[in-house]
């Protein structure tokens, strides 16, 4: 068929799943950063749900709760982390499903494109509400906070 996926240079095991890609490139690139970023979500996540919803009462989880949390620019960070890790995780994922079910390049391209669209448009607002969360502040006056300097 003309409109094969990309070749990649990976042999099939015998279970089905794919060997490290070999020859450096993209697609080597991405399947380490899948297996890196896979474990360190691990461990951001298992800390996320211990502090949040083991060692915090969930009911006591609240805007004071992460007024205080934020005030501590670590837990800025590491939320930060933890959301740029799972998206780019997940766009990587679903990349990949995409590459291997949809045959038509054409359709394969606007799928792929609307995912990455999507995963920065979730970035970018999860971002402008850990960098810009102040207590007290609505999100109109830490944004003129923000450009006023």
């Amino acid at each position: 068929m003309a409109t094969e996926t990309a070749k990649r240079s990976t042999r099939v095991t015998p279970y089905g799943a794919t060997s490290r890609p070999t020859g450096g490139g993209w697609e080597t690139f991405s399947w380490w950063f899948f297996r890196v970023s896979g474990v360190g979500l691990i461990f951001l996540v298992i800390a996320h749900l211990i502090i949040m919803h083991v060692i915090t009462d969930v009911s006591a989880t609240g805007y004071d709760f992460v007024a205080h949390r934020y005030a501590n620019p670590f837990w800025r960070v590491y939320d930060l982390l933890l959301l740029t890790l799972g998206l780019l995780h997940g766009l990587n994922g679903l990349r990949i499903v995409s590459d291997d079910y949809i045959r038509t390049r054409g359709i394969r391209l606007a799928v792929q494109s609307v995912l990455f669209l999507t995963v920065v448009t979730f970035w970018l607002m999860g971002t402008m509400t850990i960098v810009t969360f102040q207590p007290g502040q609505t999100l109109s006056q830490a944004m003129l906070h923000l450009l006023s300097r």
